[in-house]
């Protein structure tokens, strides 16, 4: 009996906005892509979003929850709508997904690409890779408001740090930097938040003592900023608490070109549940309907999600195929260009020539710990063909700590 084709059961949530638009675009060239390395994606669509809640009240239904819970990843488009308000379509949606489903890890790699411009005279090799913490931090439910309309009113916002939720995304950091430059950056701010960072600081630098060969330096979020713009070469893995990496990976996406270029990976590393895969950009209502939103960070965040369940080979055949796209000029009006959502997306499937394979039925979603190789996984560092996907720095020379004019480190703190 021949060999059953492998197969994947992807849930898809387009969402809001352009996430209309480039989910569609991105699964086409994952089709691609899956006909042409003999695999088979089973696509399992969900009408969440802003016009559910609308309509029911609700940004997904009561079980949504279950019904992600035995497939195999889940792909997201975007969540934001005018008129409703932000905290109701990310805490209706995006974060209780996260939670659930321990995706504590929020990767997202940055890097110059072919044929894209920076808004920087010197990008300096920008190549960077934050590990964004993602399930506690300062995005937490804990607090609340008092006294409301009058004029004593009070809100309470409590952020919550936990030694397990810190020792975890340091040491995914430390792996990730052991297989790179040996470099982890760790965003903080001791000087100002007595508590909390600190902790972070102390943990972060517990863990990092037992990988030899990686170094550490606590920077200031403001220096740190400030860095990433000046200095952009400078670093090579950030580690950072769920405000700080969020902040982050859009100011340094946004140096690297177009914050639509940007993919980032929902992880639950130990495997447990769905690993969730969307791209950094946000809803943007003001372009959606147009058909000219940058589709690369979707389908970039696709071949993070082929390279997650295993499909090594394909992942890095898709983000070779953006690349040549880009490098011989096609590119959207973010970047400069002219070409549609569609367009591009029409680009990349031109050099993606289908390899015919056997038909393929809805299968039994395939359990998690099956997969094959997962640079997710921070045990063995080996990347493989995912340098490609978070730019890996690993035929550079180690960097050494960095310090530039003026910076406030923890360790010279002088506020």
């Amino acid at each position: 009996m021949p060999d059953q084709p492998r197969r994947h059961v992807i849930d898809v949530i387009a969402g809001d906005g352009i996430g209309q638009e480039v989910v569609p675009a991105a699964i086409r060239c994952l089709d691609a892509v899956s006909a042409r390395h003999g695999f088979g994606i089973v696509w399992r669509d969900h009408d969440w979003g802003s016009d559910r809640y609308r309509s029911d009240g609700r940004m997904m239904p009561a079980d949504g929850l279950d019904q992600l819970a035995d497939g195999d990843a889940i792909f997201l488009g975007a969540v934001g709508a005018p008129g409703v308000p932000d905290h109701v379509t990310l805490w209706g949606l995006l974060i209780p997904i996260r939670r659930a489903f321990l995706q504590y890890v929020n990767l997202r790699p940055v890097r110059i690409l072919p044929g894209v411009r920076s808004p920087l005279a010197d990008p300096g090799g920008l190549d960077v890779v934050i590990v964004r913490e993602n399930v506690e931090g300062e995005y937490c439910e804990a607090g609340g408001r008092i006294y409301a309309g009058r004029p004593e009113e009070c809100a309470i916002q409590e952020a919550v740090f936990t030694r397990t939720g810190i020792e975890r995304v340091a040491r995914f950091a430390a792996e990730l930097a052991a297989d790179r430059a040996g470099l982890v950056v760790s965003a903080t701010k001791s000087n100002g938040m007595i508590h909390s960072m600190p902790f972070w600081d102390e943990v972060v630098s517990e863990v990092i003592a037992g990988y030899g060969g990686v170094h550490i330096e606590h920077v200031l979020i403001d220096a740190l900023a400030a860095r990433a713009v000046l200095k952009p070469g400078s670093l090579d893995v950030i580690v950072a608490s769920n405000l700080f990496g969020d902040i982050l990976s859009d100011l340094i996406a946004a140096l690297a070109g177009s914050i639509g270029l940007a993919p980032s990976a929902n992880l639950n590393p130990d495997r447990d549940h769905p690993s969730m895969f969307e791209p950094v950009h946000g809803s943007a209502p003001d372009i959606a309907g147009q058909g000219i939103a940058n589709p690369v960070g979707q389908i970039w965040a696709g071949a993070m999600m082929l390279d997650h369940l295993g499909e090594t080979a394909a992942a890095a055949d898709l983000v070779a195929a953006f690349e040549s796209v880009l490098a011989e000029g096609t590119r959207t009006p973010d970047l400069g260009g002219s070409a549609g959502t569609a367009e591009f997306a029409d680009a990349v499937l031109g050099r993606l020539a289908p390899t015919p394979v056997s038909a393929y039925t809805v299968p039994t979603p395939a359990h998690r710990d099956q997969k094959g190789p997962d640079w997710t996984r921070p045990q063995p560092p080996n990347h493989g063909t995912t340098g490609s996907l978070l730019g890996s720095s690993a035929e550079q020379p180690p960097k050494a700590p960095h310090r530039m004019q003026g910076e406030r480190n923890v360790e010279n703190l002088t506020e």
